[in-house]
């Protein structure tokens, strides 16, 4: 039975540290549609005939990708499961370019965190330190948002839970940083509520996600920042801007670069070193920067005559 296979896959998947919620699902899902046309292995024309029944071309795209995994996978052990082409149903997504902040204008954000409408006691000082945070981390917004008050560790170190793939992660922070959300944390604690998130709402909660993008929509106004631009900068662009400048500032050596990567593809949280890779798309200097190293590599590297 195919769903035994399914069950073994996940349950080894999950014990290397995936989380695979859709993942096992969709699985979980196609077992039982393959079970009931009698297959006890893969089959392509019964993975292609379950994966075409997806709602778009991307739900399509992932339901055979699933599959393909988990045939791959089989097909290790029983050369009798076979492995379906993942083209038929593969489209180009093509990740949207990020508005990449300068210094000046984060400056002009938190300037303008300070000078929001205060409808709530600490509202103006949980923007400023939220936006100062993620700008100075690279945090993803959910990640600030979900924050605890016992996740601020000693010697100015965050404890990351739960992230985007599920695990928990711990990130460092500079002394600058250290400084400044001390001064927030010192008068979030004043605030009498039993909710325990760094970040709190007018109710005294956890900020949902909605009221974040509101008042940040508010404090761009405000601010000023990316008037004229082709796309209205996001709240999530501030992490692309800190991963854009912690590229530009690689060494150019093989090595440097390497394991400055590495670092930064934990430090951001990044499943796949891949969307690290990602950043270098982000700004014509930084391709050009790029090239230039590479260039400069190659000279440096190439044999004497």
């Amino acid at each position: 039975m195919l769903a035994t296979h399914v069950e073994r896959y996940v349950r080894v998947r999950q014990t290397l540290g995936f989380e695979l919620r859709d993942t096992a699902r969709n699985l979980r899902h196609f077992a039982r549609f393959a079970d009931e046309r009698g297959d006890r292995h893969v089959r392509t024309s019964t993975s292609l005939e379950w994966a075409a029944a997806g709602s778009s071309p991307h739900t399509r795209h992932v339901r055979l990708r699933c599959v393909v995994q988990l045939a791959r996978f089989l097909h290790a052990e029983d050369s009798g499961h076979e492995i379906p082409p993942r083209a038929p149903f593969l489209r180009s997504r093509g990740r949207r370019k990020p508005y990449i902040y300068t210094p000046d204008e984060i400056q002009r954000l938190l300037g303008a965190a300070r000078r929001i409408r205060a409808t709530y006691p600490l509202r103006r000082e949980v923007y400023t330190a939220l936006l100062g945070l993620i700008s100075a981390t690279g945090l993803r917004v959910s990640e600030t948002r979900n924050l605890l008050l016992d996740d601020v560790l000693p010697d100015g170190i965050l404890r990351i839970r739960n992230t985007k793939f599920g695990k928990t992660r711990l990130v460092p922070l500079h002394p600058s940083v250290v400084d400044a959300l001390g001064c927030y944390l010192d008068m979030r604690r004043k605030i009498a509520t039993t909710d325990s998130h760094v970040f709190l709402s007018a109710g005294n909660a956890r900020i949902s996600s909605s009221m974040v993008n509101f008042t940040f929509r508010r404090i761009l106004v405000l601010s000023e920042v990316g008037f004229g631009a082709e796309r209205r900068p996001r709240i999530h662009d501030l992490r692309h801007s800190f991963a854009t400048r912690a590229l530009e500032k690689c060494a150019i050596n093989r090595e440097a670069v390497g394991r400055h990567f590495v670092a930064l593809a934990t430090y951001l949280g990044h499943a796949e070193i891949a969307n690290t890779y990602w950043y270098f798309e982000a700004t014509a200097e930084l391709m050009a920067d790029m090239a230039a190293a590479s260039e400069e590599l190659l000279v440096r590297e190439e044999p004497s005559s």
